[in-house]
């Protein structure tokens, strides 16, 4: 039988392996961690609180449900009624107000839009949102295909779809035609951000990049809640995996790969990660194996390889925390609608660019933008009875344009708690009581938890906390593809190693589509010695 190693036991790895494994293919997981997951884990962040929140990453769009099926994983998506709620900042419009933006009631939504003098936008959001659905109806299945060529993907878009707005030049101009309020506009923009640190204008497209990403997901673009937080999801496919026969070796370092195939790892006395304090040396340990698929960055693979590649950057801050209740808004929206979706802090337009100078400066922004997710009100199993019973919630937040440059390593201690009370300064501003006394006390103190692009790399091997692993790229080719890893975008230069993580060409996010890809790709090369 065909031996293949995948390092790394984050979602793509585990997702590689339950499929190679059901093929036949006799499969290792190296995983550095104590536990497999990666980025994709729910933990009891705060002692002695029953609460198990969605640590790293939040909620769930490009995972498709054909990975679900094929693998047989008890996973459920819950779909978030209300898409998103913006409060208007003081001097924007009518004082109190807020944007709600409903699923389920087209009559209110355009009714909160006049509410916030932007009225004339609502039609122009529509056709914006309905414009970049045909888009994600014709491009998400292709995530799970071999790549088409940009021609066909583009034809297979259709002339009424939002492929040149978001293909052909910078995403500002598409969305200074749609709509005009800098409220309005804002909530298009941030989709075109989180997680990535450009202008809106900029050349390069990197934001348009992250948009697309951000609207295809199940062909419509919802962001939904995995019932039982995301470790539900790693979870199983971990169980899919393990059944399915593989391997899977946790707190174990990977230390060299070579391009034929032989890969170098060390195990630890207990199974605990090789740089824990006071352990002995551990045991070095190397073996061939006809693939190796990598779930690691490829800046990470490369260092394995000898080799060099470019040092992504990361640009977000993220803070998860526990509240007594829900806090009061200055508007007259029930907080279980307002935070029912994505709730959407000083992401105007202007505020916005202005965040991305401010950071290009050096400088933490003021007001720093953020979103909220209350995973809460979708999930309540995430709480334990008596917090439930008590009307607690929890809050993950994700604050942009704050880049690595920002942070060294010895002042990541210092820049963590500026960024966090910037995140509460943010939020405060727009609600109508300040948030931090209505943090749940534990043994511990108030449960609030934050995370830097620094400590999500060393918990994590994401280089610059970068959450994309690296550059998004488009989900096409110029032209035809030579071979099954150039076709399904994971190849290397190195025939017997592929990408299997977020820094595939289809890559990023939890989707589980990066380990799909790469495994079909491996089956294919695999195909003469398979039963």
């Amino acid at each position: 039988m065909p031996k293949v190693a995948i390092i790394g036991g984050g979602h793509n790895g585990l997702t590689a392996a339950a499929y190679l494994a059901r093929a036949g293919v006799t499969v290792t997981v190296l995983e550095r961690l104590p536990h497999v997951g990666g980025a994709a884990v729910s933990t009891g962040d705060f002692v002695g609180l029953d609460a198990r929140l969605s640590r790293y990453s939040y909620l769930v769009s490009l995972l498709p449900a054909q990975i679900i099926s094929d693998l047989g994983l008890d996973v459920q998506l819950a779909r978030r009624r209300y898409s998103s709620y913006t409060p208007v900042p003081e001097g924007y419009g009518p004082a109190a107000r807020g944007l709600l933006i409903d699923a389920g009631d087209e009559v209110a939504t355009r009714a909160s839009f006049a509410a916030i003098g932007a009225g004339d936008d609502a039609d122009g959001f529509a056709a914006f949102t309905d414009r970049t659905t045909r888009l994600a109806r014709s491009l998400f299945p292709t995530l799970t295909q071999p790549l088409p060529t940009r021609d066909a993907a583009r034809d297979a878009a259709g002339a009424t779809s939002a492929w040149s707005e978001i293909v052909d030049a910078p995403i500002s101009e598409a969305i200074e035609r749609a709509v005009e309020h800098d409220v309005v506009r804002g909530v298009i923009a941030t989709d075109a951000l989180i997680g990535t640190f450009a202008a809106l204008d900029d050349p390069g497209l990197q934001q348009n990049r992250c948009l697309l990403y951000h609207v295809i997901g199940g062909g419509t673009g919802d962001w939904d809640v995995p019932i039982g937080g995301m470790g539900q999801v790693s979870g199983e496919l971990e169980l899919a995996a393990r059944q399915a026969g593989a391997t899977i070796l946790t707190g174990v370092t990977v230390t060299r790969v070579t391009p034929d195939g032989e890969v170098t790892w060390e195990e630890r006395v207990g199974g605990l990660p090789t740089d824990s304090p006071g352990l002995a040396t551990g045991i070095e340990l190397t073996a061939e194996f006809d693939l190796v698929l990598s779930g690691v960055a490829p800046h990470v693979l490369a260092g394995l390889l000898g080799e060099e590649a470019p040092r992504p950057e990361g640009a977000q801050v993220k803070v998860n925390m526990l509240l007594e209740r829900l806090p009061r808004l200055r508007d007259d929206v029930a907080p279980e609608a307002a935070f029912g979706g994505t709730f959407h802090v000083n992401e105007t337009y202007t505020q916005l660019g202005a965040a991305h100078r401010a950071a290009a400066d050096g400088r933490i922004p003021e007001p720093l933008p953020c979103e909220i997710y209350c995973h809460s009100l979708t999930d309540p199993t995430i709480l334990g009875d008596e917090l439930r019973a008590s009307g607690a919630h929890t809050l993950t937040v994700f604050g942009l344009h704050t880049p690595d440059r920002l942070l060294t390593g010895e002042t990541n201690e210092r820049m963590r708690g500026e960024l966090e009370r910037a995140v509460l300064a943010s939020l405060d501003s727009v609600l109508a009581e300040p948030i931090e006394p209505l943090l749940v006390q534990g043994p511990q103190g108030a449960a609030i938890e934050t995370k830097t692009t620094l400590d999500i790399e060393e918990a994590l091997a994401m280089p610059g906390g970068n959450i994309f692993h690296g550059p998004l790229s488009w989900p096409w080719l110029e032209s035809e593809a030579t071979g099954p890893a150039a076709a399904w975008g994971v190849e290397t230069a190195h025939p017997r190693i592929l990408l299997a993580g977020s820094g595939a060409r289809r890559g990023g996010a939890v989707s589980g589509i990066g380990g799909h890809n790469a495994a079909h790709a491996a089956l294919e090369l695999l195909a003469d010695r398979l039963p």
